[in-house]
Order: C-alpha cells, then sequence, then structure tokens
C-alpha cells in the first residue's frame, strides 16, 4: 500500500456549486490523515472503516463543506508506537487538519495527545477510550463512533432483563478491552464468575475455553475485534458449549469484518449495536446498497460510523462555509451539528462523544445464507457514557 501517497478527491461542479462555494473551493484542499490498522489479524477492521469513508466522500462528491479533501493514509499496523511515528509524520510534513480513522484504543491514546498539541483535530471513526470521554476530555477531541463501554452497558441491562444469573467474561488485555468489560460490570446486576484478560493478539484460547467449561456460566460476554474473535468463536463452537452456554457480545467482535469467516459458528450470538446490516430506514439502505454495490460485501457498524463521520464533518463544515481553519467555529459547529445520521438518533454529548440509541442483534442468516447482524428489539434509547460528568467542558 503506498502509505505517503494521498488520495485527492475532486467534484465537478454545476454553475449552482460554484456560485455558492467559489471562495471555499479556491483555498487548499482539507487535509486528513486516515490512521487505521491496515495488516495483521486487524488488518480488514481498518480497511473497513476506509470503505465506509471513502463511500461517504464519494456521496459528497468528494468534497467537505463545499472544499476538496485530500486524504493521507498510514498503517499503524495495531502498535501505538507505529501509530505514533505516522501521525507525526501526518502532523508535521503532511500538516494534516484533521486525524482519523484509528481502530484501536491503545494506538488512539499513542497519538491523540501529540496531535491534538500540534493543532489538528482528533475526530474518531471507530476507538472510544474512556479517558478522552472523562478526566482528558478536549475541544478537539470528537468521538463520531461511541465511547467503548456503552455496547456493553447496553448488553448488560440486556442480560439482567433476560435473568441471566451467572456471566463469564472474557477480553484483550488493553484499554478497550478494559473499558468493555467495565461497561457490563456497570449494568448487570447477576454475578460475574469470571473475569479473564488474555494477551493481546492472541489467537488460540483452548486452555481459556476450558477454565470457562469447568466454571459452569449461565452465559458468556466477550470482546474480541478482528482475527482474535474469528479464532474464538470457532474454537468456542467447536468446543461444543454454543449450545449449552449462549454468547453475548458488542457488535464490533460479531460483526461483517469477521462474521463472513465465522460462518455457522456465530449464528445464534447475540450482540448490542448501534446499527445492523437490516435496518430499515431509508438513509440505511440507500447506504448498504451503494455500499455492496462498490465493495461486493455486506457493510459493518464501523463502516456505517465512518460514512457517518463524513456526513457529520461535511455538515458541520458547511455551516461555517468550509472554512476549517477557524478552529472556534469549526468546533462550535461540530458540536451542534445535525446530519441524517445511518444511526436515527445521533448526537454529541458535552464530551463531545454521542449520545445514540442501541439495538439487541441476534447472529442469523440473510435470504442469501449470509450471517447477518439482524435486529431484534430496542435495549437503551438517548443512551449517554458513564464518563461525561468527568469532562470539565461546558
Amino acid at each position: 500500500m503506498r502509505n505517503r501517497r494521498p488520495i485527492v478527491f475532486a467534484a465537478a461542479l454545476t454553475a449552482g456549486a460554484l456560485l455558492a462555494g467559489s471562495a471555499a473551493l479556491a483555498a487548499d484542499p482539507i487535509r486528513i490523515g486516515f490512521l487505521s490498522t491496515f495488516s495483521g489479524p486487524g488488518g480488514q477492521l481498518g480497511q473497513e472503516l476506509l470503505d465506509g469513508f471513502e463511500l461517504g466522500l464519494a456521496a459528497t462528491g468528494g468534497t467537505l463543506g463545499g472544499r476538496a479533501v485530500e486524504v493521507i493514509k498510514g498503517d499503524d499496523q495495531a502498535k501505538p508506537d507505529v501509530g505514533r511515528q505516522v501521525a507525526d509524520k501526518m502532523v508535521e510534513r503532511d500538516k494534516v487538519q484533521i486525524l482519523t480513522g484509528v481502530n484501536f484504543s491503545n494506538v488512539l491514546l499513542a497519538v491523540a495527545k501529540p496531535a491534538l498539541d500540534a493543532g489538528a483535530f482528533v475526530v474518531s471513526v471507530n476507538a472510544g477510550p474512556s479517558q478522552y470521554a472523562g478526566a482528558q476530555c478536549n475541544p478537539h477531541f470528537f468521538a463520531a463512533s461511541f465511547q467503548n463501554d456503552t455496547s456493553s452497558e447496553a448488553m448488560g441491562l440486556e442480560a439482567t432483563k433476560r435473568g441471566i444469573k451467572k456471566m463469564y467474561l472474557m477480553a484483550p488485555n488493553y484499554p478497550a478491552g478494559k473499558d468493555f468489560l467495565a461497561g457490563f460490570k456497570r449494568t448487570y446486576k447477576g454475578a460475574v464468575v469470571g473475569e479473564v484478560y488474555t494477551a493481546f493478539g492472541q489467537l488460540d484460547y483452548a486452555a481459556e475455553i476450558a477454565q470457562l467449561r469447568a466454571t459452569a456460566p449461565d452465559g458468556v460476554f466477550f470482546f474480541y475485534p478482528g482475527g482474535m474473535g474469528i479464532n474464538f468463536v470457532k474454537q468456542y463452537d467447536q468446543a461444543g458449549l454454543k449450545k449449552t452456554i449462549p454468547l453475548f457480545g458488542p457488535s464490533f467482535s460479531l460483526d461483517q469484518t469477521v462474521l463472513p469467516a465465522m460462518g455457522e459458528a456465530a449464528v445464534g450470538a447475540f450482540a448490542a449495536t448501534h446499527w445492523a446490516e437490516d435496518a430499515d430506514d431509508a438513509p440505511s439502505k440507500k447506504f448498504r446498497a451503494d455500499f455492496e454495490a462498490k465493495y461486493g460485501r455486506l457493510p459493518s457498524p464501523n463502516a456505517a460510523q465512518a460514512y457517518d463521520t463524513v456526513m457529520a464533518l461535511d455538515a458541520a463544515l458547511k455551516s461555517i462555509g468550509g472554512k476549517i481553519e477557524d478552529a472556534a467555529a469549526f468546533q462550535k459547529a461540530l458540536e451542534t451539528v445535525k446530519f441524517d445520521s445511518l444511526r436515527g438518533h445521533f448526537r454529541f454529548n458535552r464530551n463531545h462523544y454521542p449520545i445514540q440509541d442501541f439495538w439487541l442483534a441476534e447472529i442469523a442468516a440473510d435470504a442469501k445464507g449470509r450471517p447477518i447482524l439482524s435486529k431484534r428489539s430496542l435495549i437503551a434509547a438517548d443512551h449517554a457514557d458513564a464518563y461525561v460528568d468527568k469532562c470539565a467542558m461546558k
């Protein structure tokens, strides 16, 4: 992949568009650094986010707020030190005005502060660490995706409602893993009979599954993105546990970045999600059709978040005539942005994390036999994260 070569999006302009936005279009392109994981077991996650982001730019005619866009891609390899090196080059050499794309929270925590200190806006399309939702909230940091804990909080509510008395929890040992399990424990009222943190990137779970079996819980809540999730779910099914101990997770462990590889092993598992492939609102139907036509596969909530991020940026920049150089105006525009979100109810809280709905989904086969997240019922409406009161921003 040519990480150093920018992708410049240019739009054909109608006479009306020229009259409406000639000043903005005459300005330099808006420079965006898209730093994500494009290699290794998590490579599909970064590609999914980029595909959703680029589909959003195609929908806006290759512009944001009427200005051309220059997207500079970088591979963090799911390593915080690598991510920091690439992000520093994007900010210092390429002078990016927005840094986005990061999938893993440990990478985002490594790159966000130096980027913010250098004057860039950080707009997350995926990772939602608790630190920036609370005490480290920053006027120029926005998460257009979720706060890590929130989908797990929704699943904790659902597990409690279902009367599941004993839950076993598993996640990789890194910031998002800890956030996801913390969120579940915050709302779950039953007993946690096991809480296991495995090595980040681990792919063999035989020992952990044997330990889980011996504990005999009523359910398992897990968070494993990418290749970790594929291996865990398949090994769980091979161990014969799926039929006796149901699996529960956030959608990020059971979405289209992993479901094709999981196949039948995932069918019957439950997830809490803010978007699903069978969403029947008009914007979601169009997004799904356009995504499948362009990429030949179904989109995941990750792609939907990235698409929504473009829509939010475009709407905010349109409201200020594309003048991203006016940082105070751009911040205010994002804080109050209104756009047709694929998620329906969406707005930024005062800590710049979303307030949004969460749904229960079950992994089921669609009409073509493909496993998808299929909506079942609303779990929590207008759900905000638990850290906002620790944020000093007004």
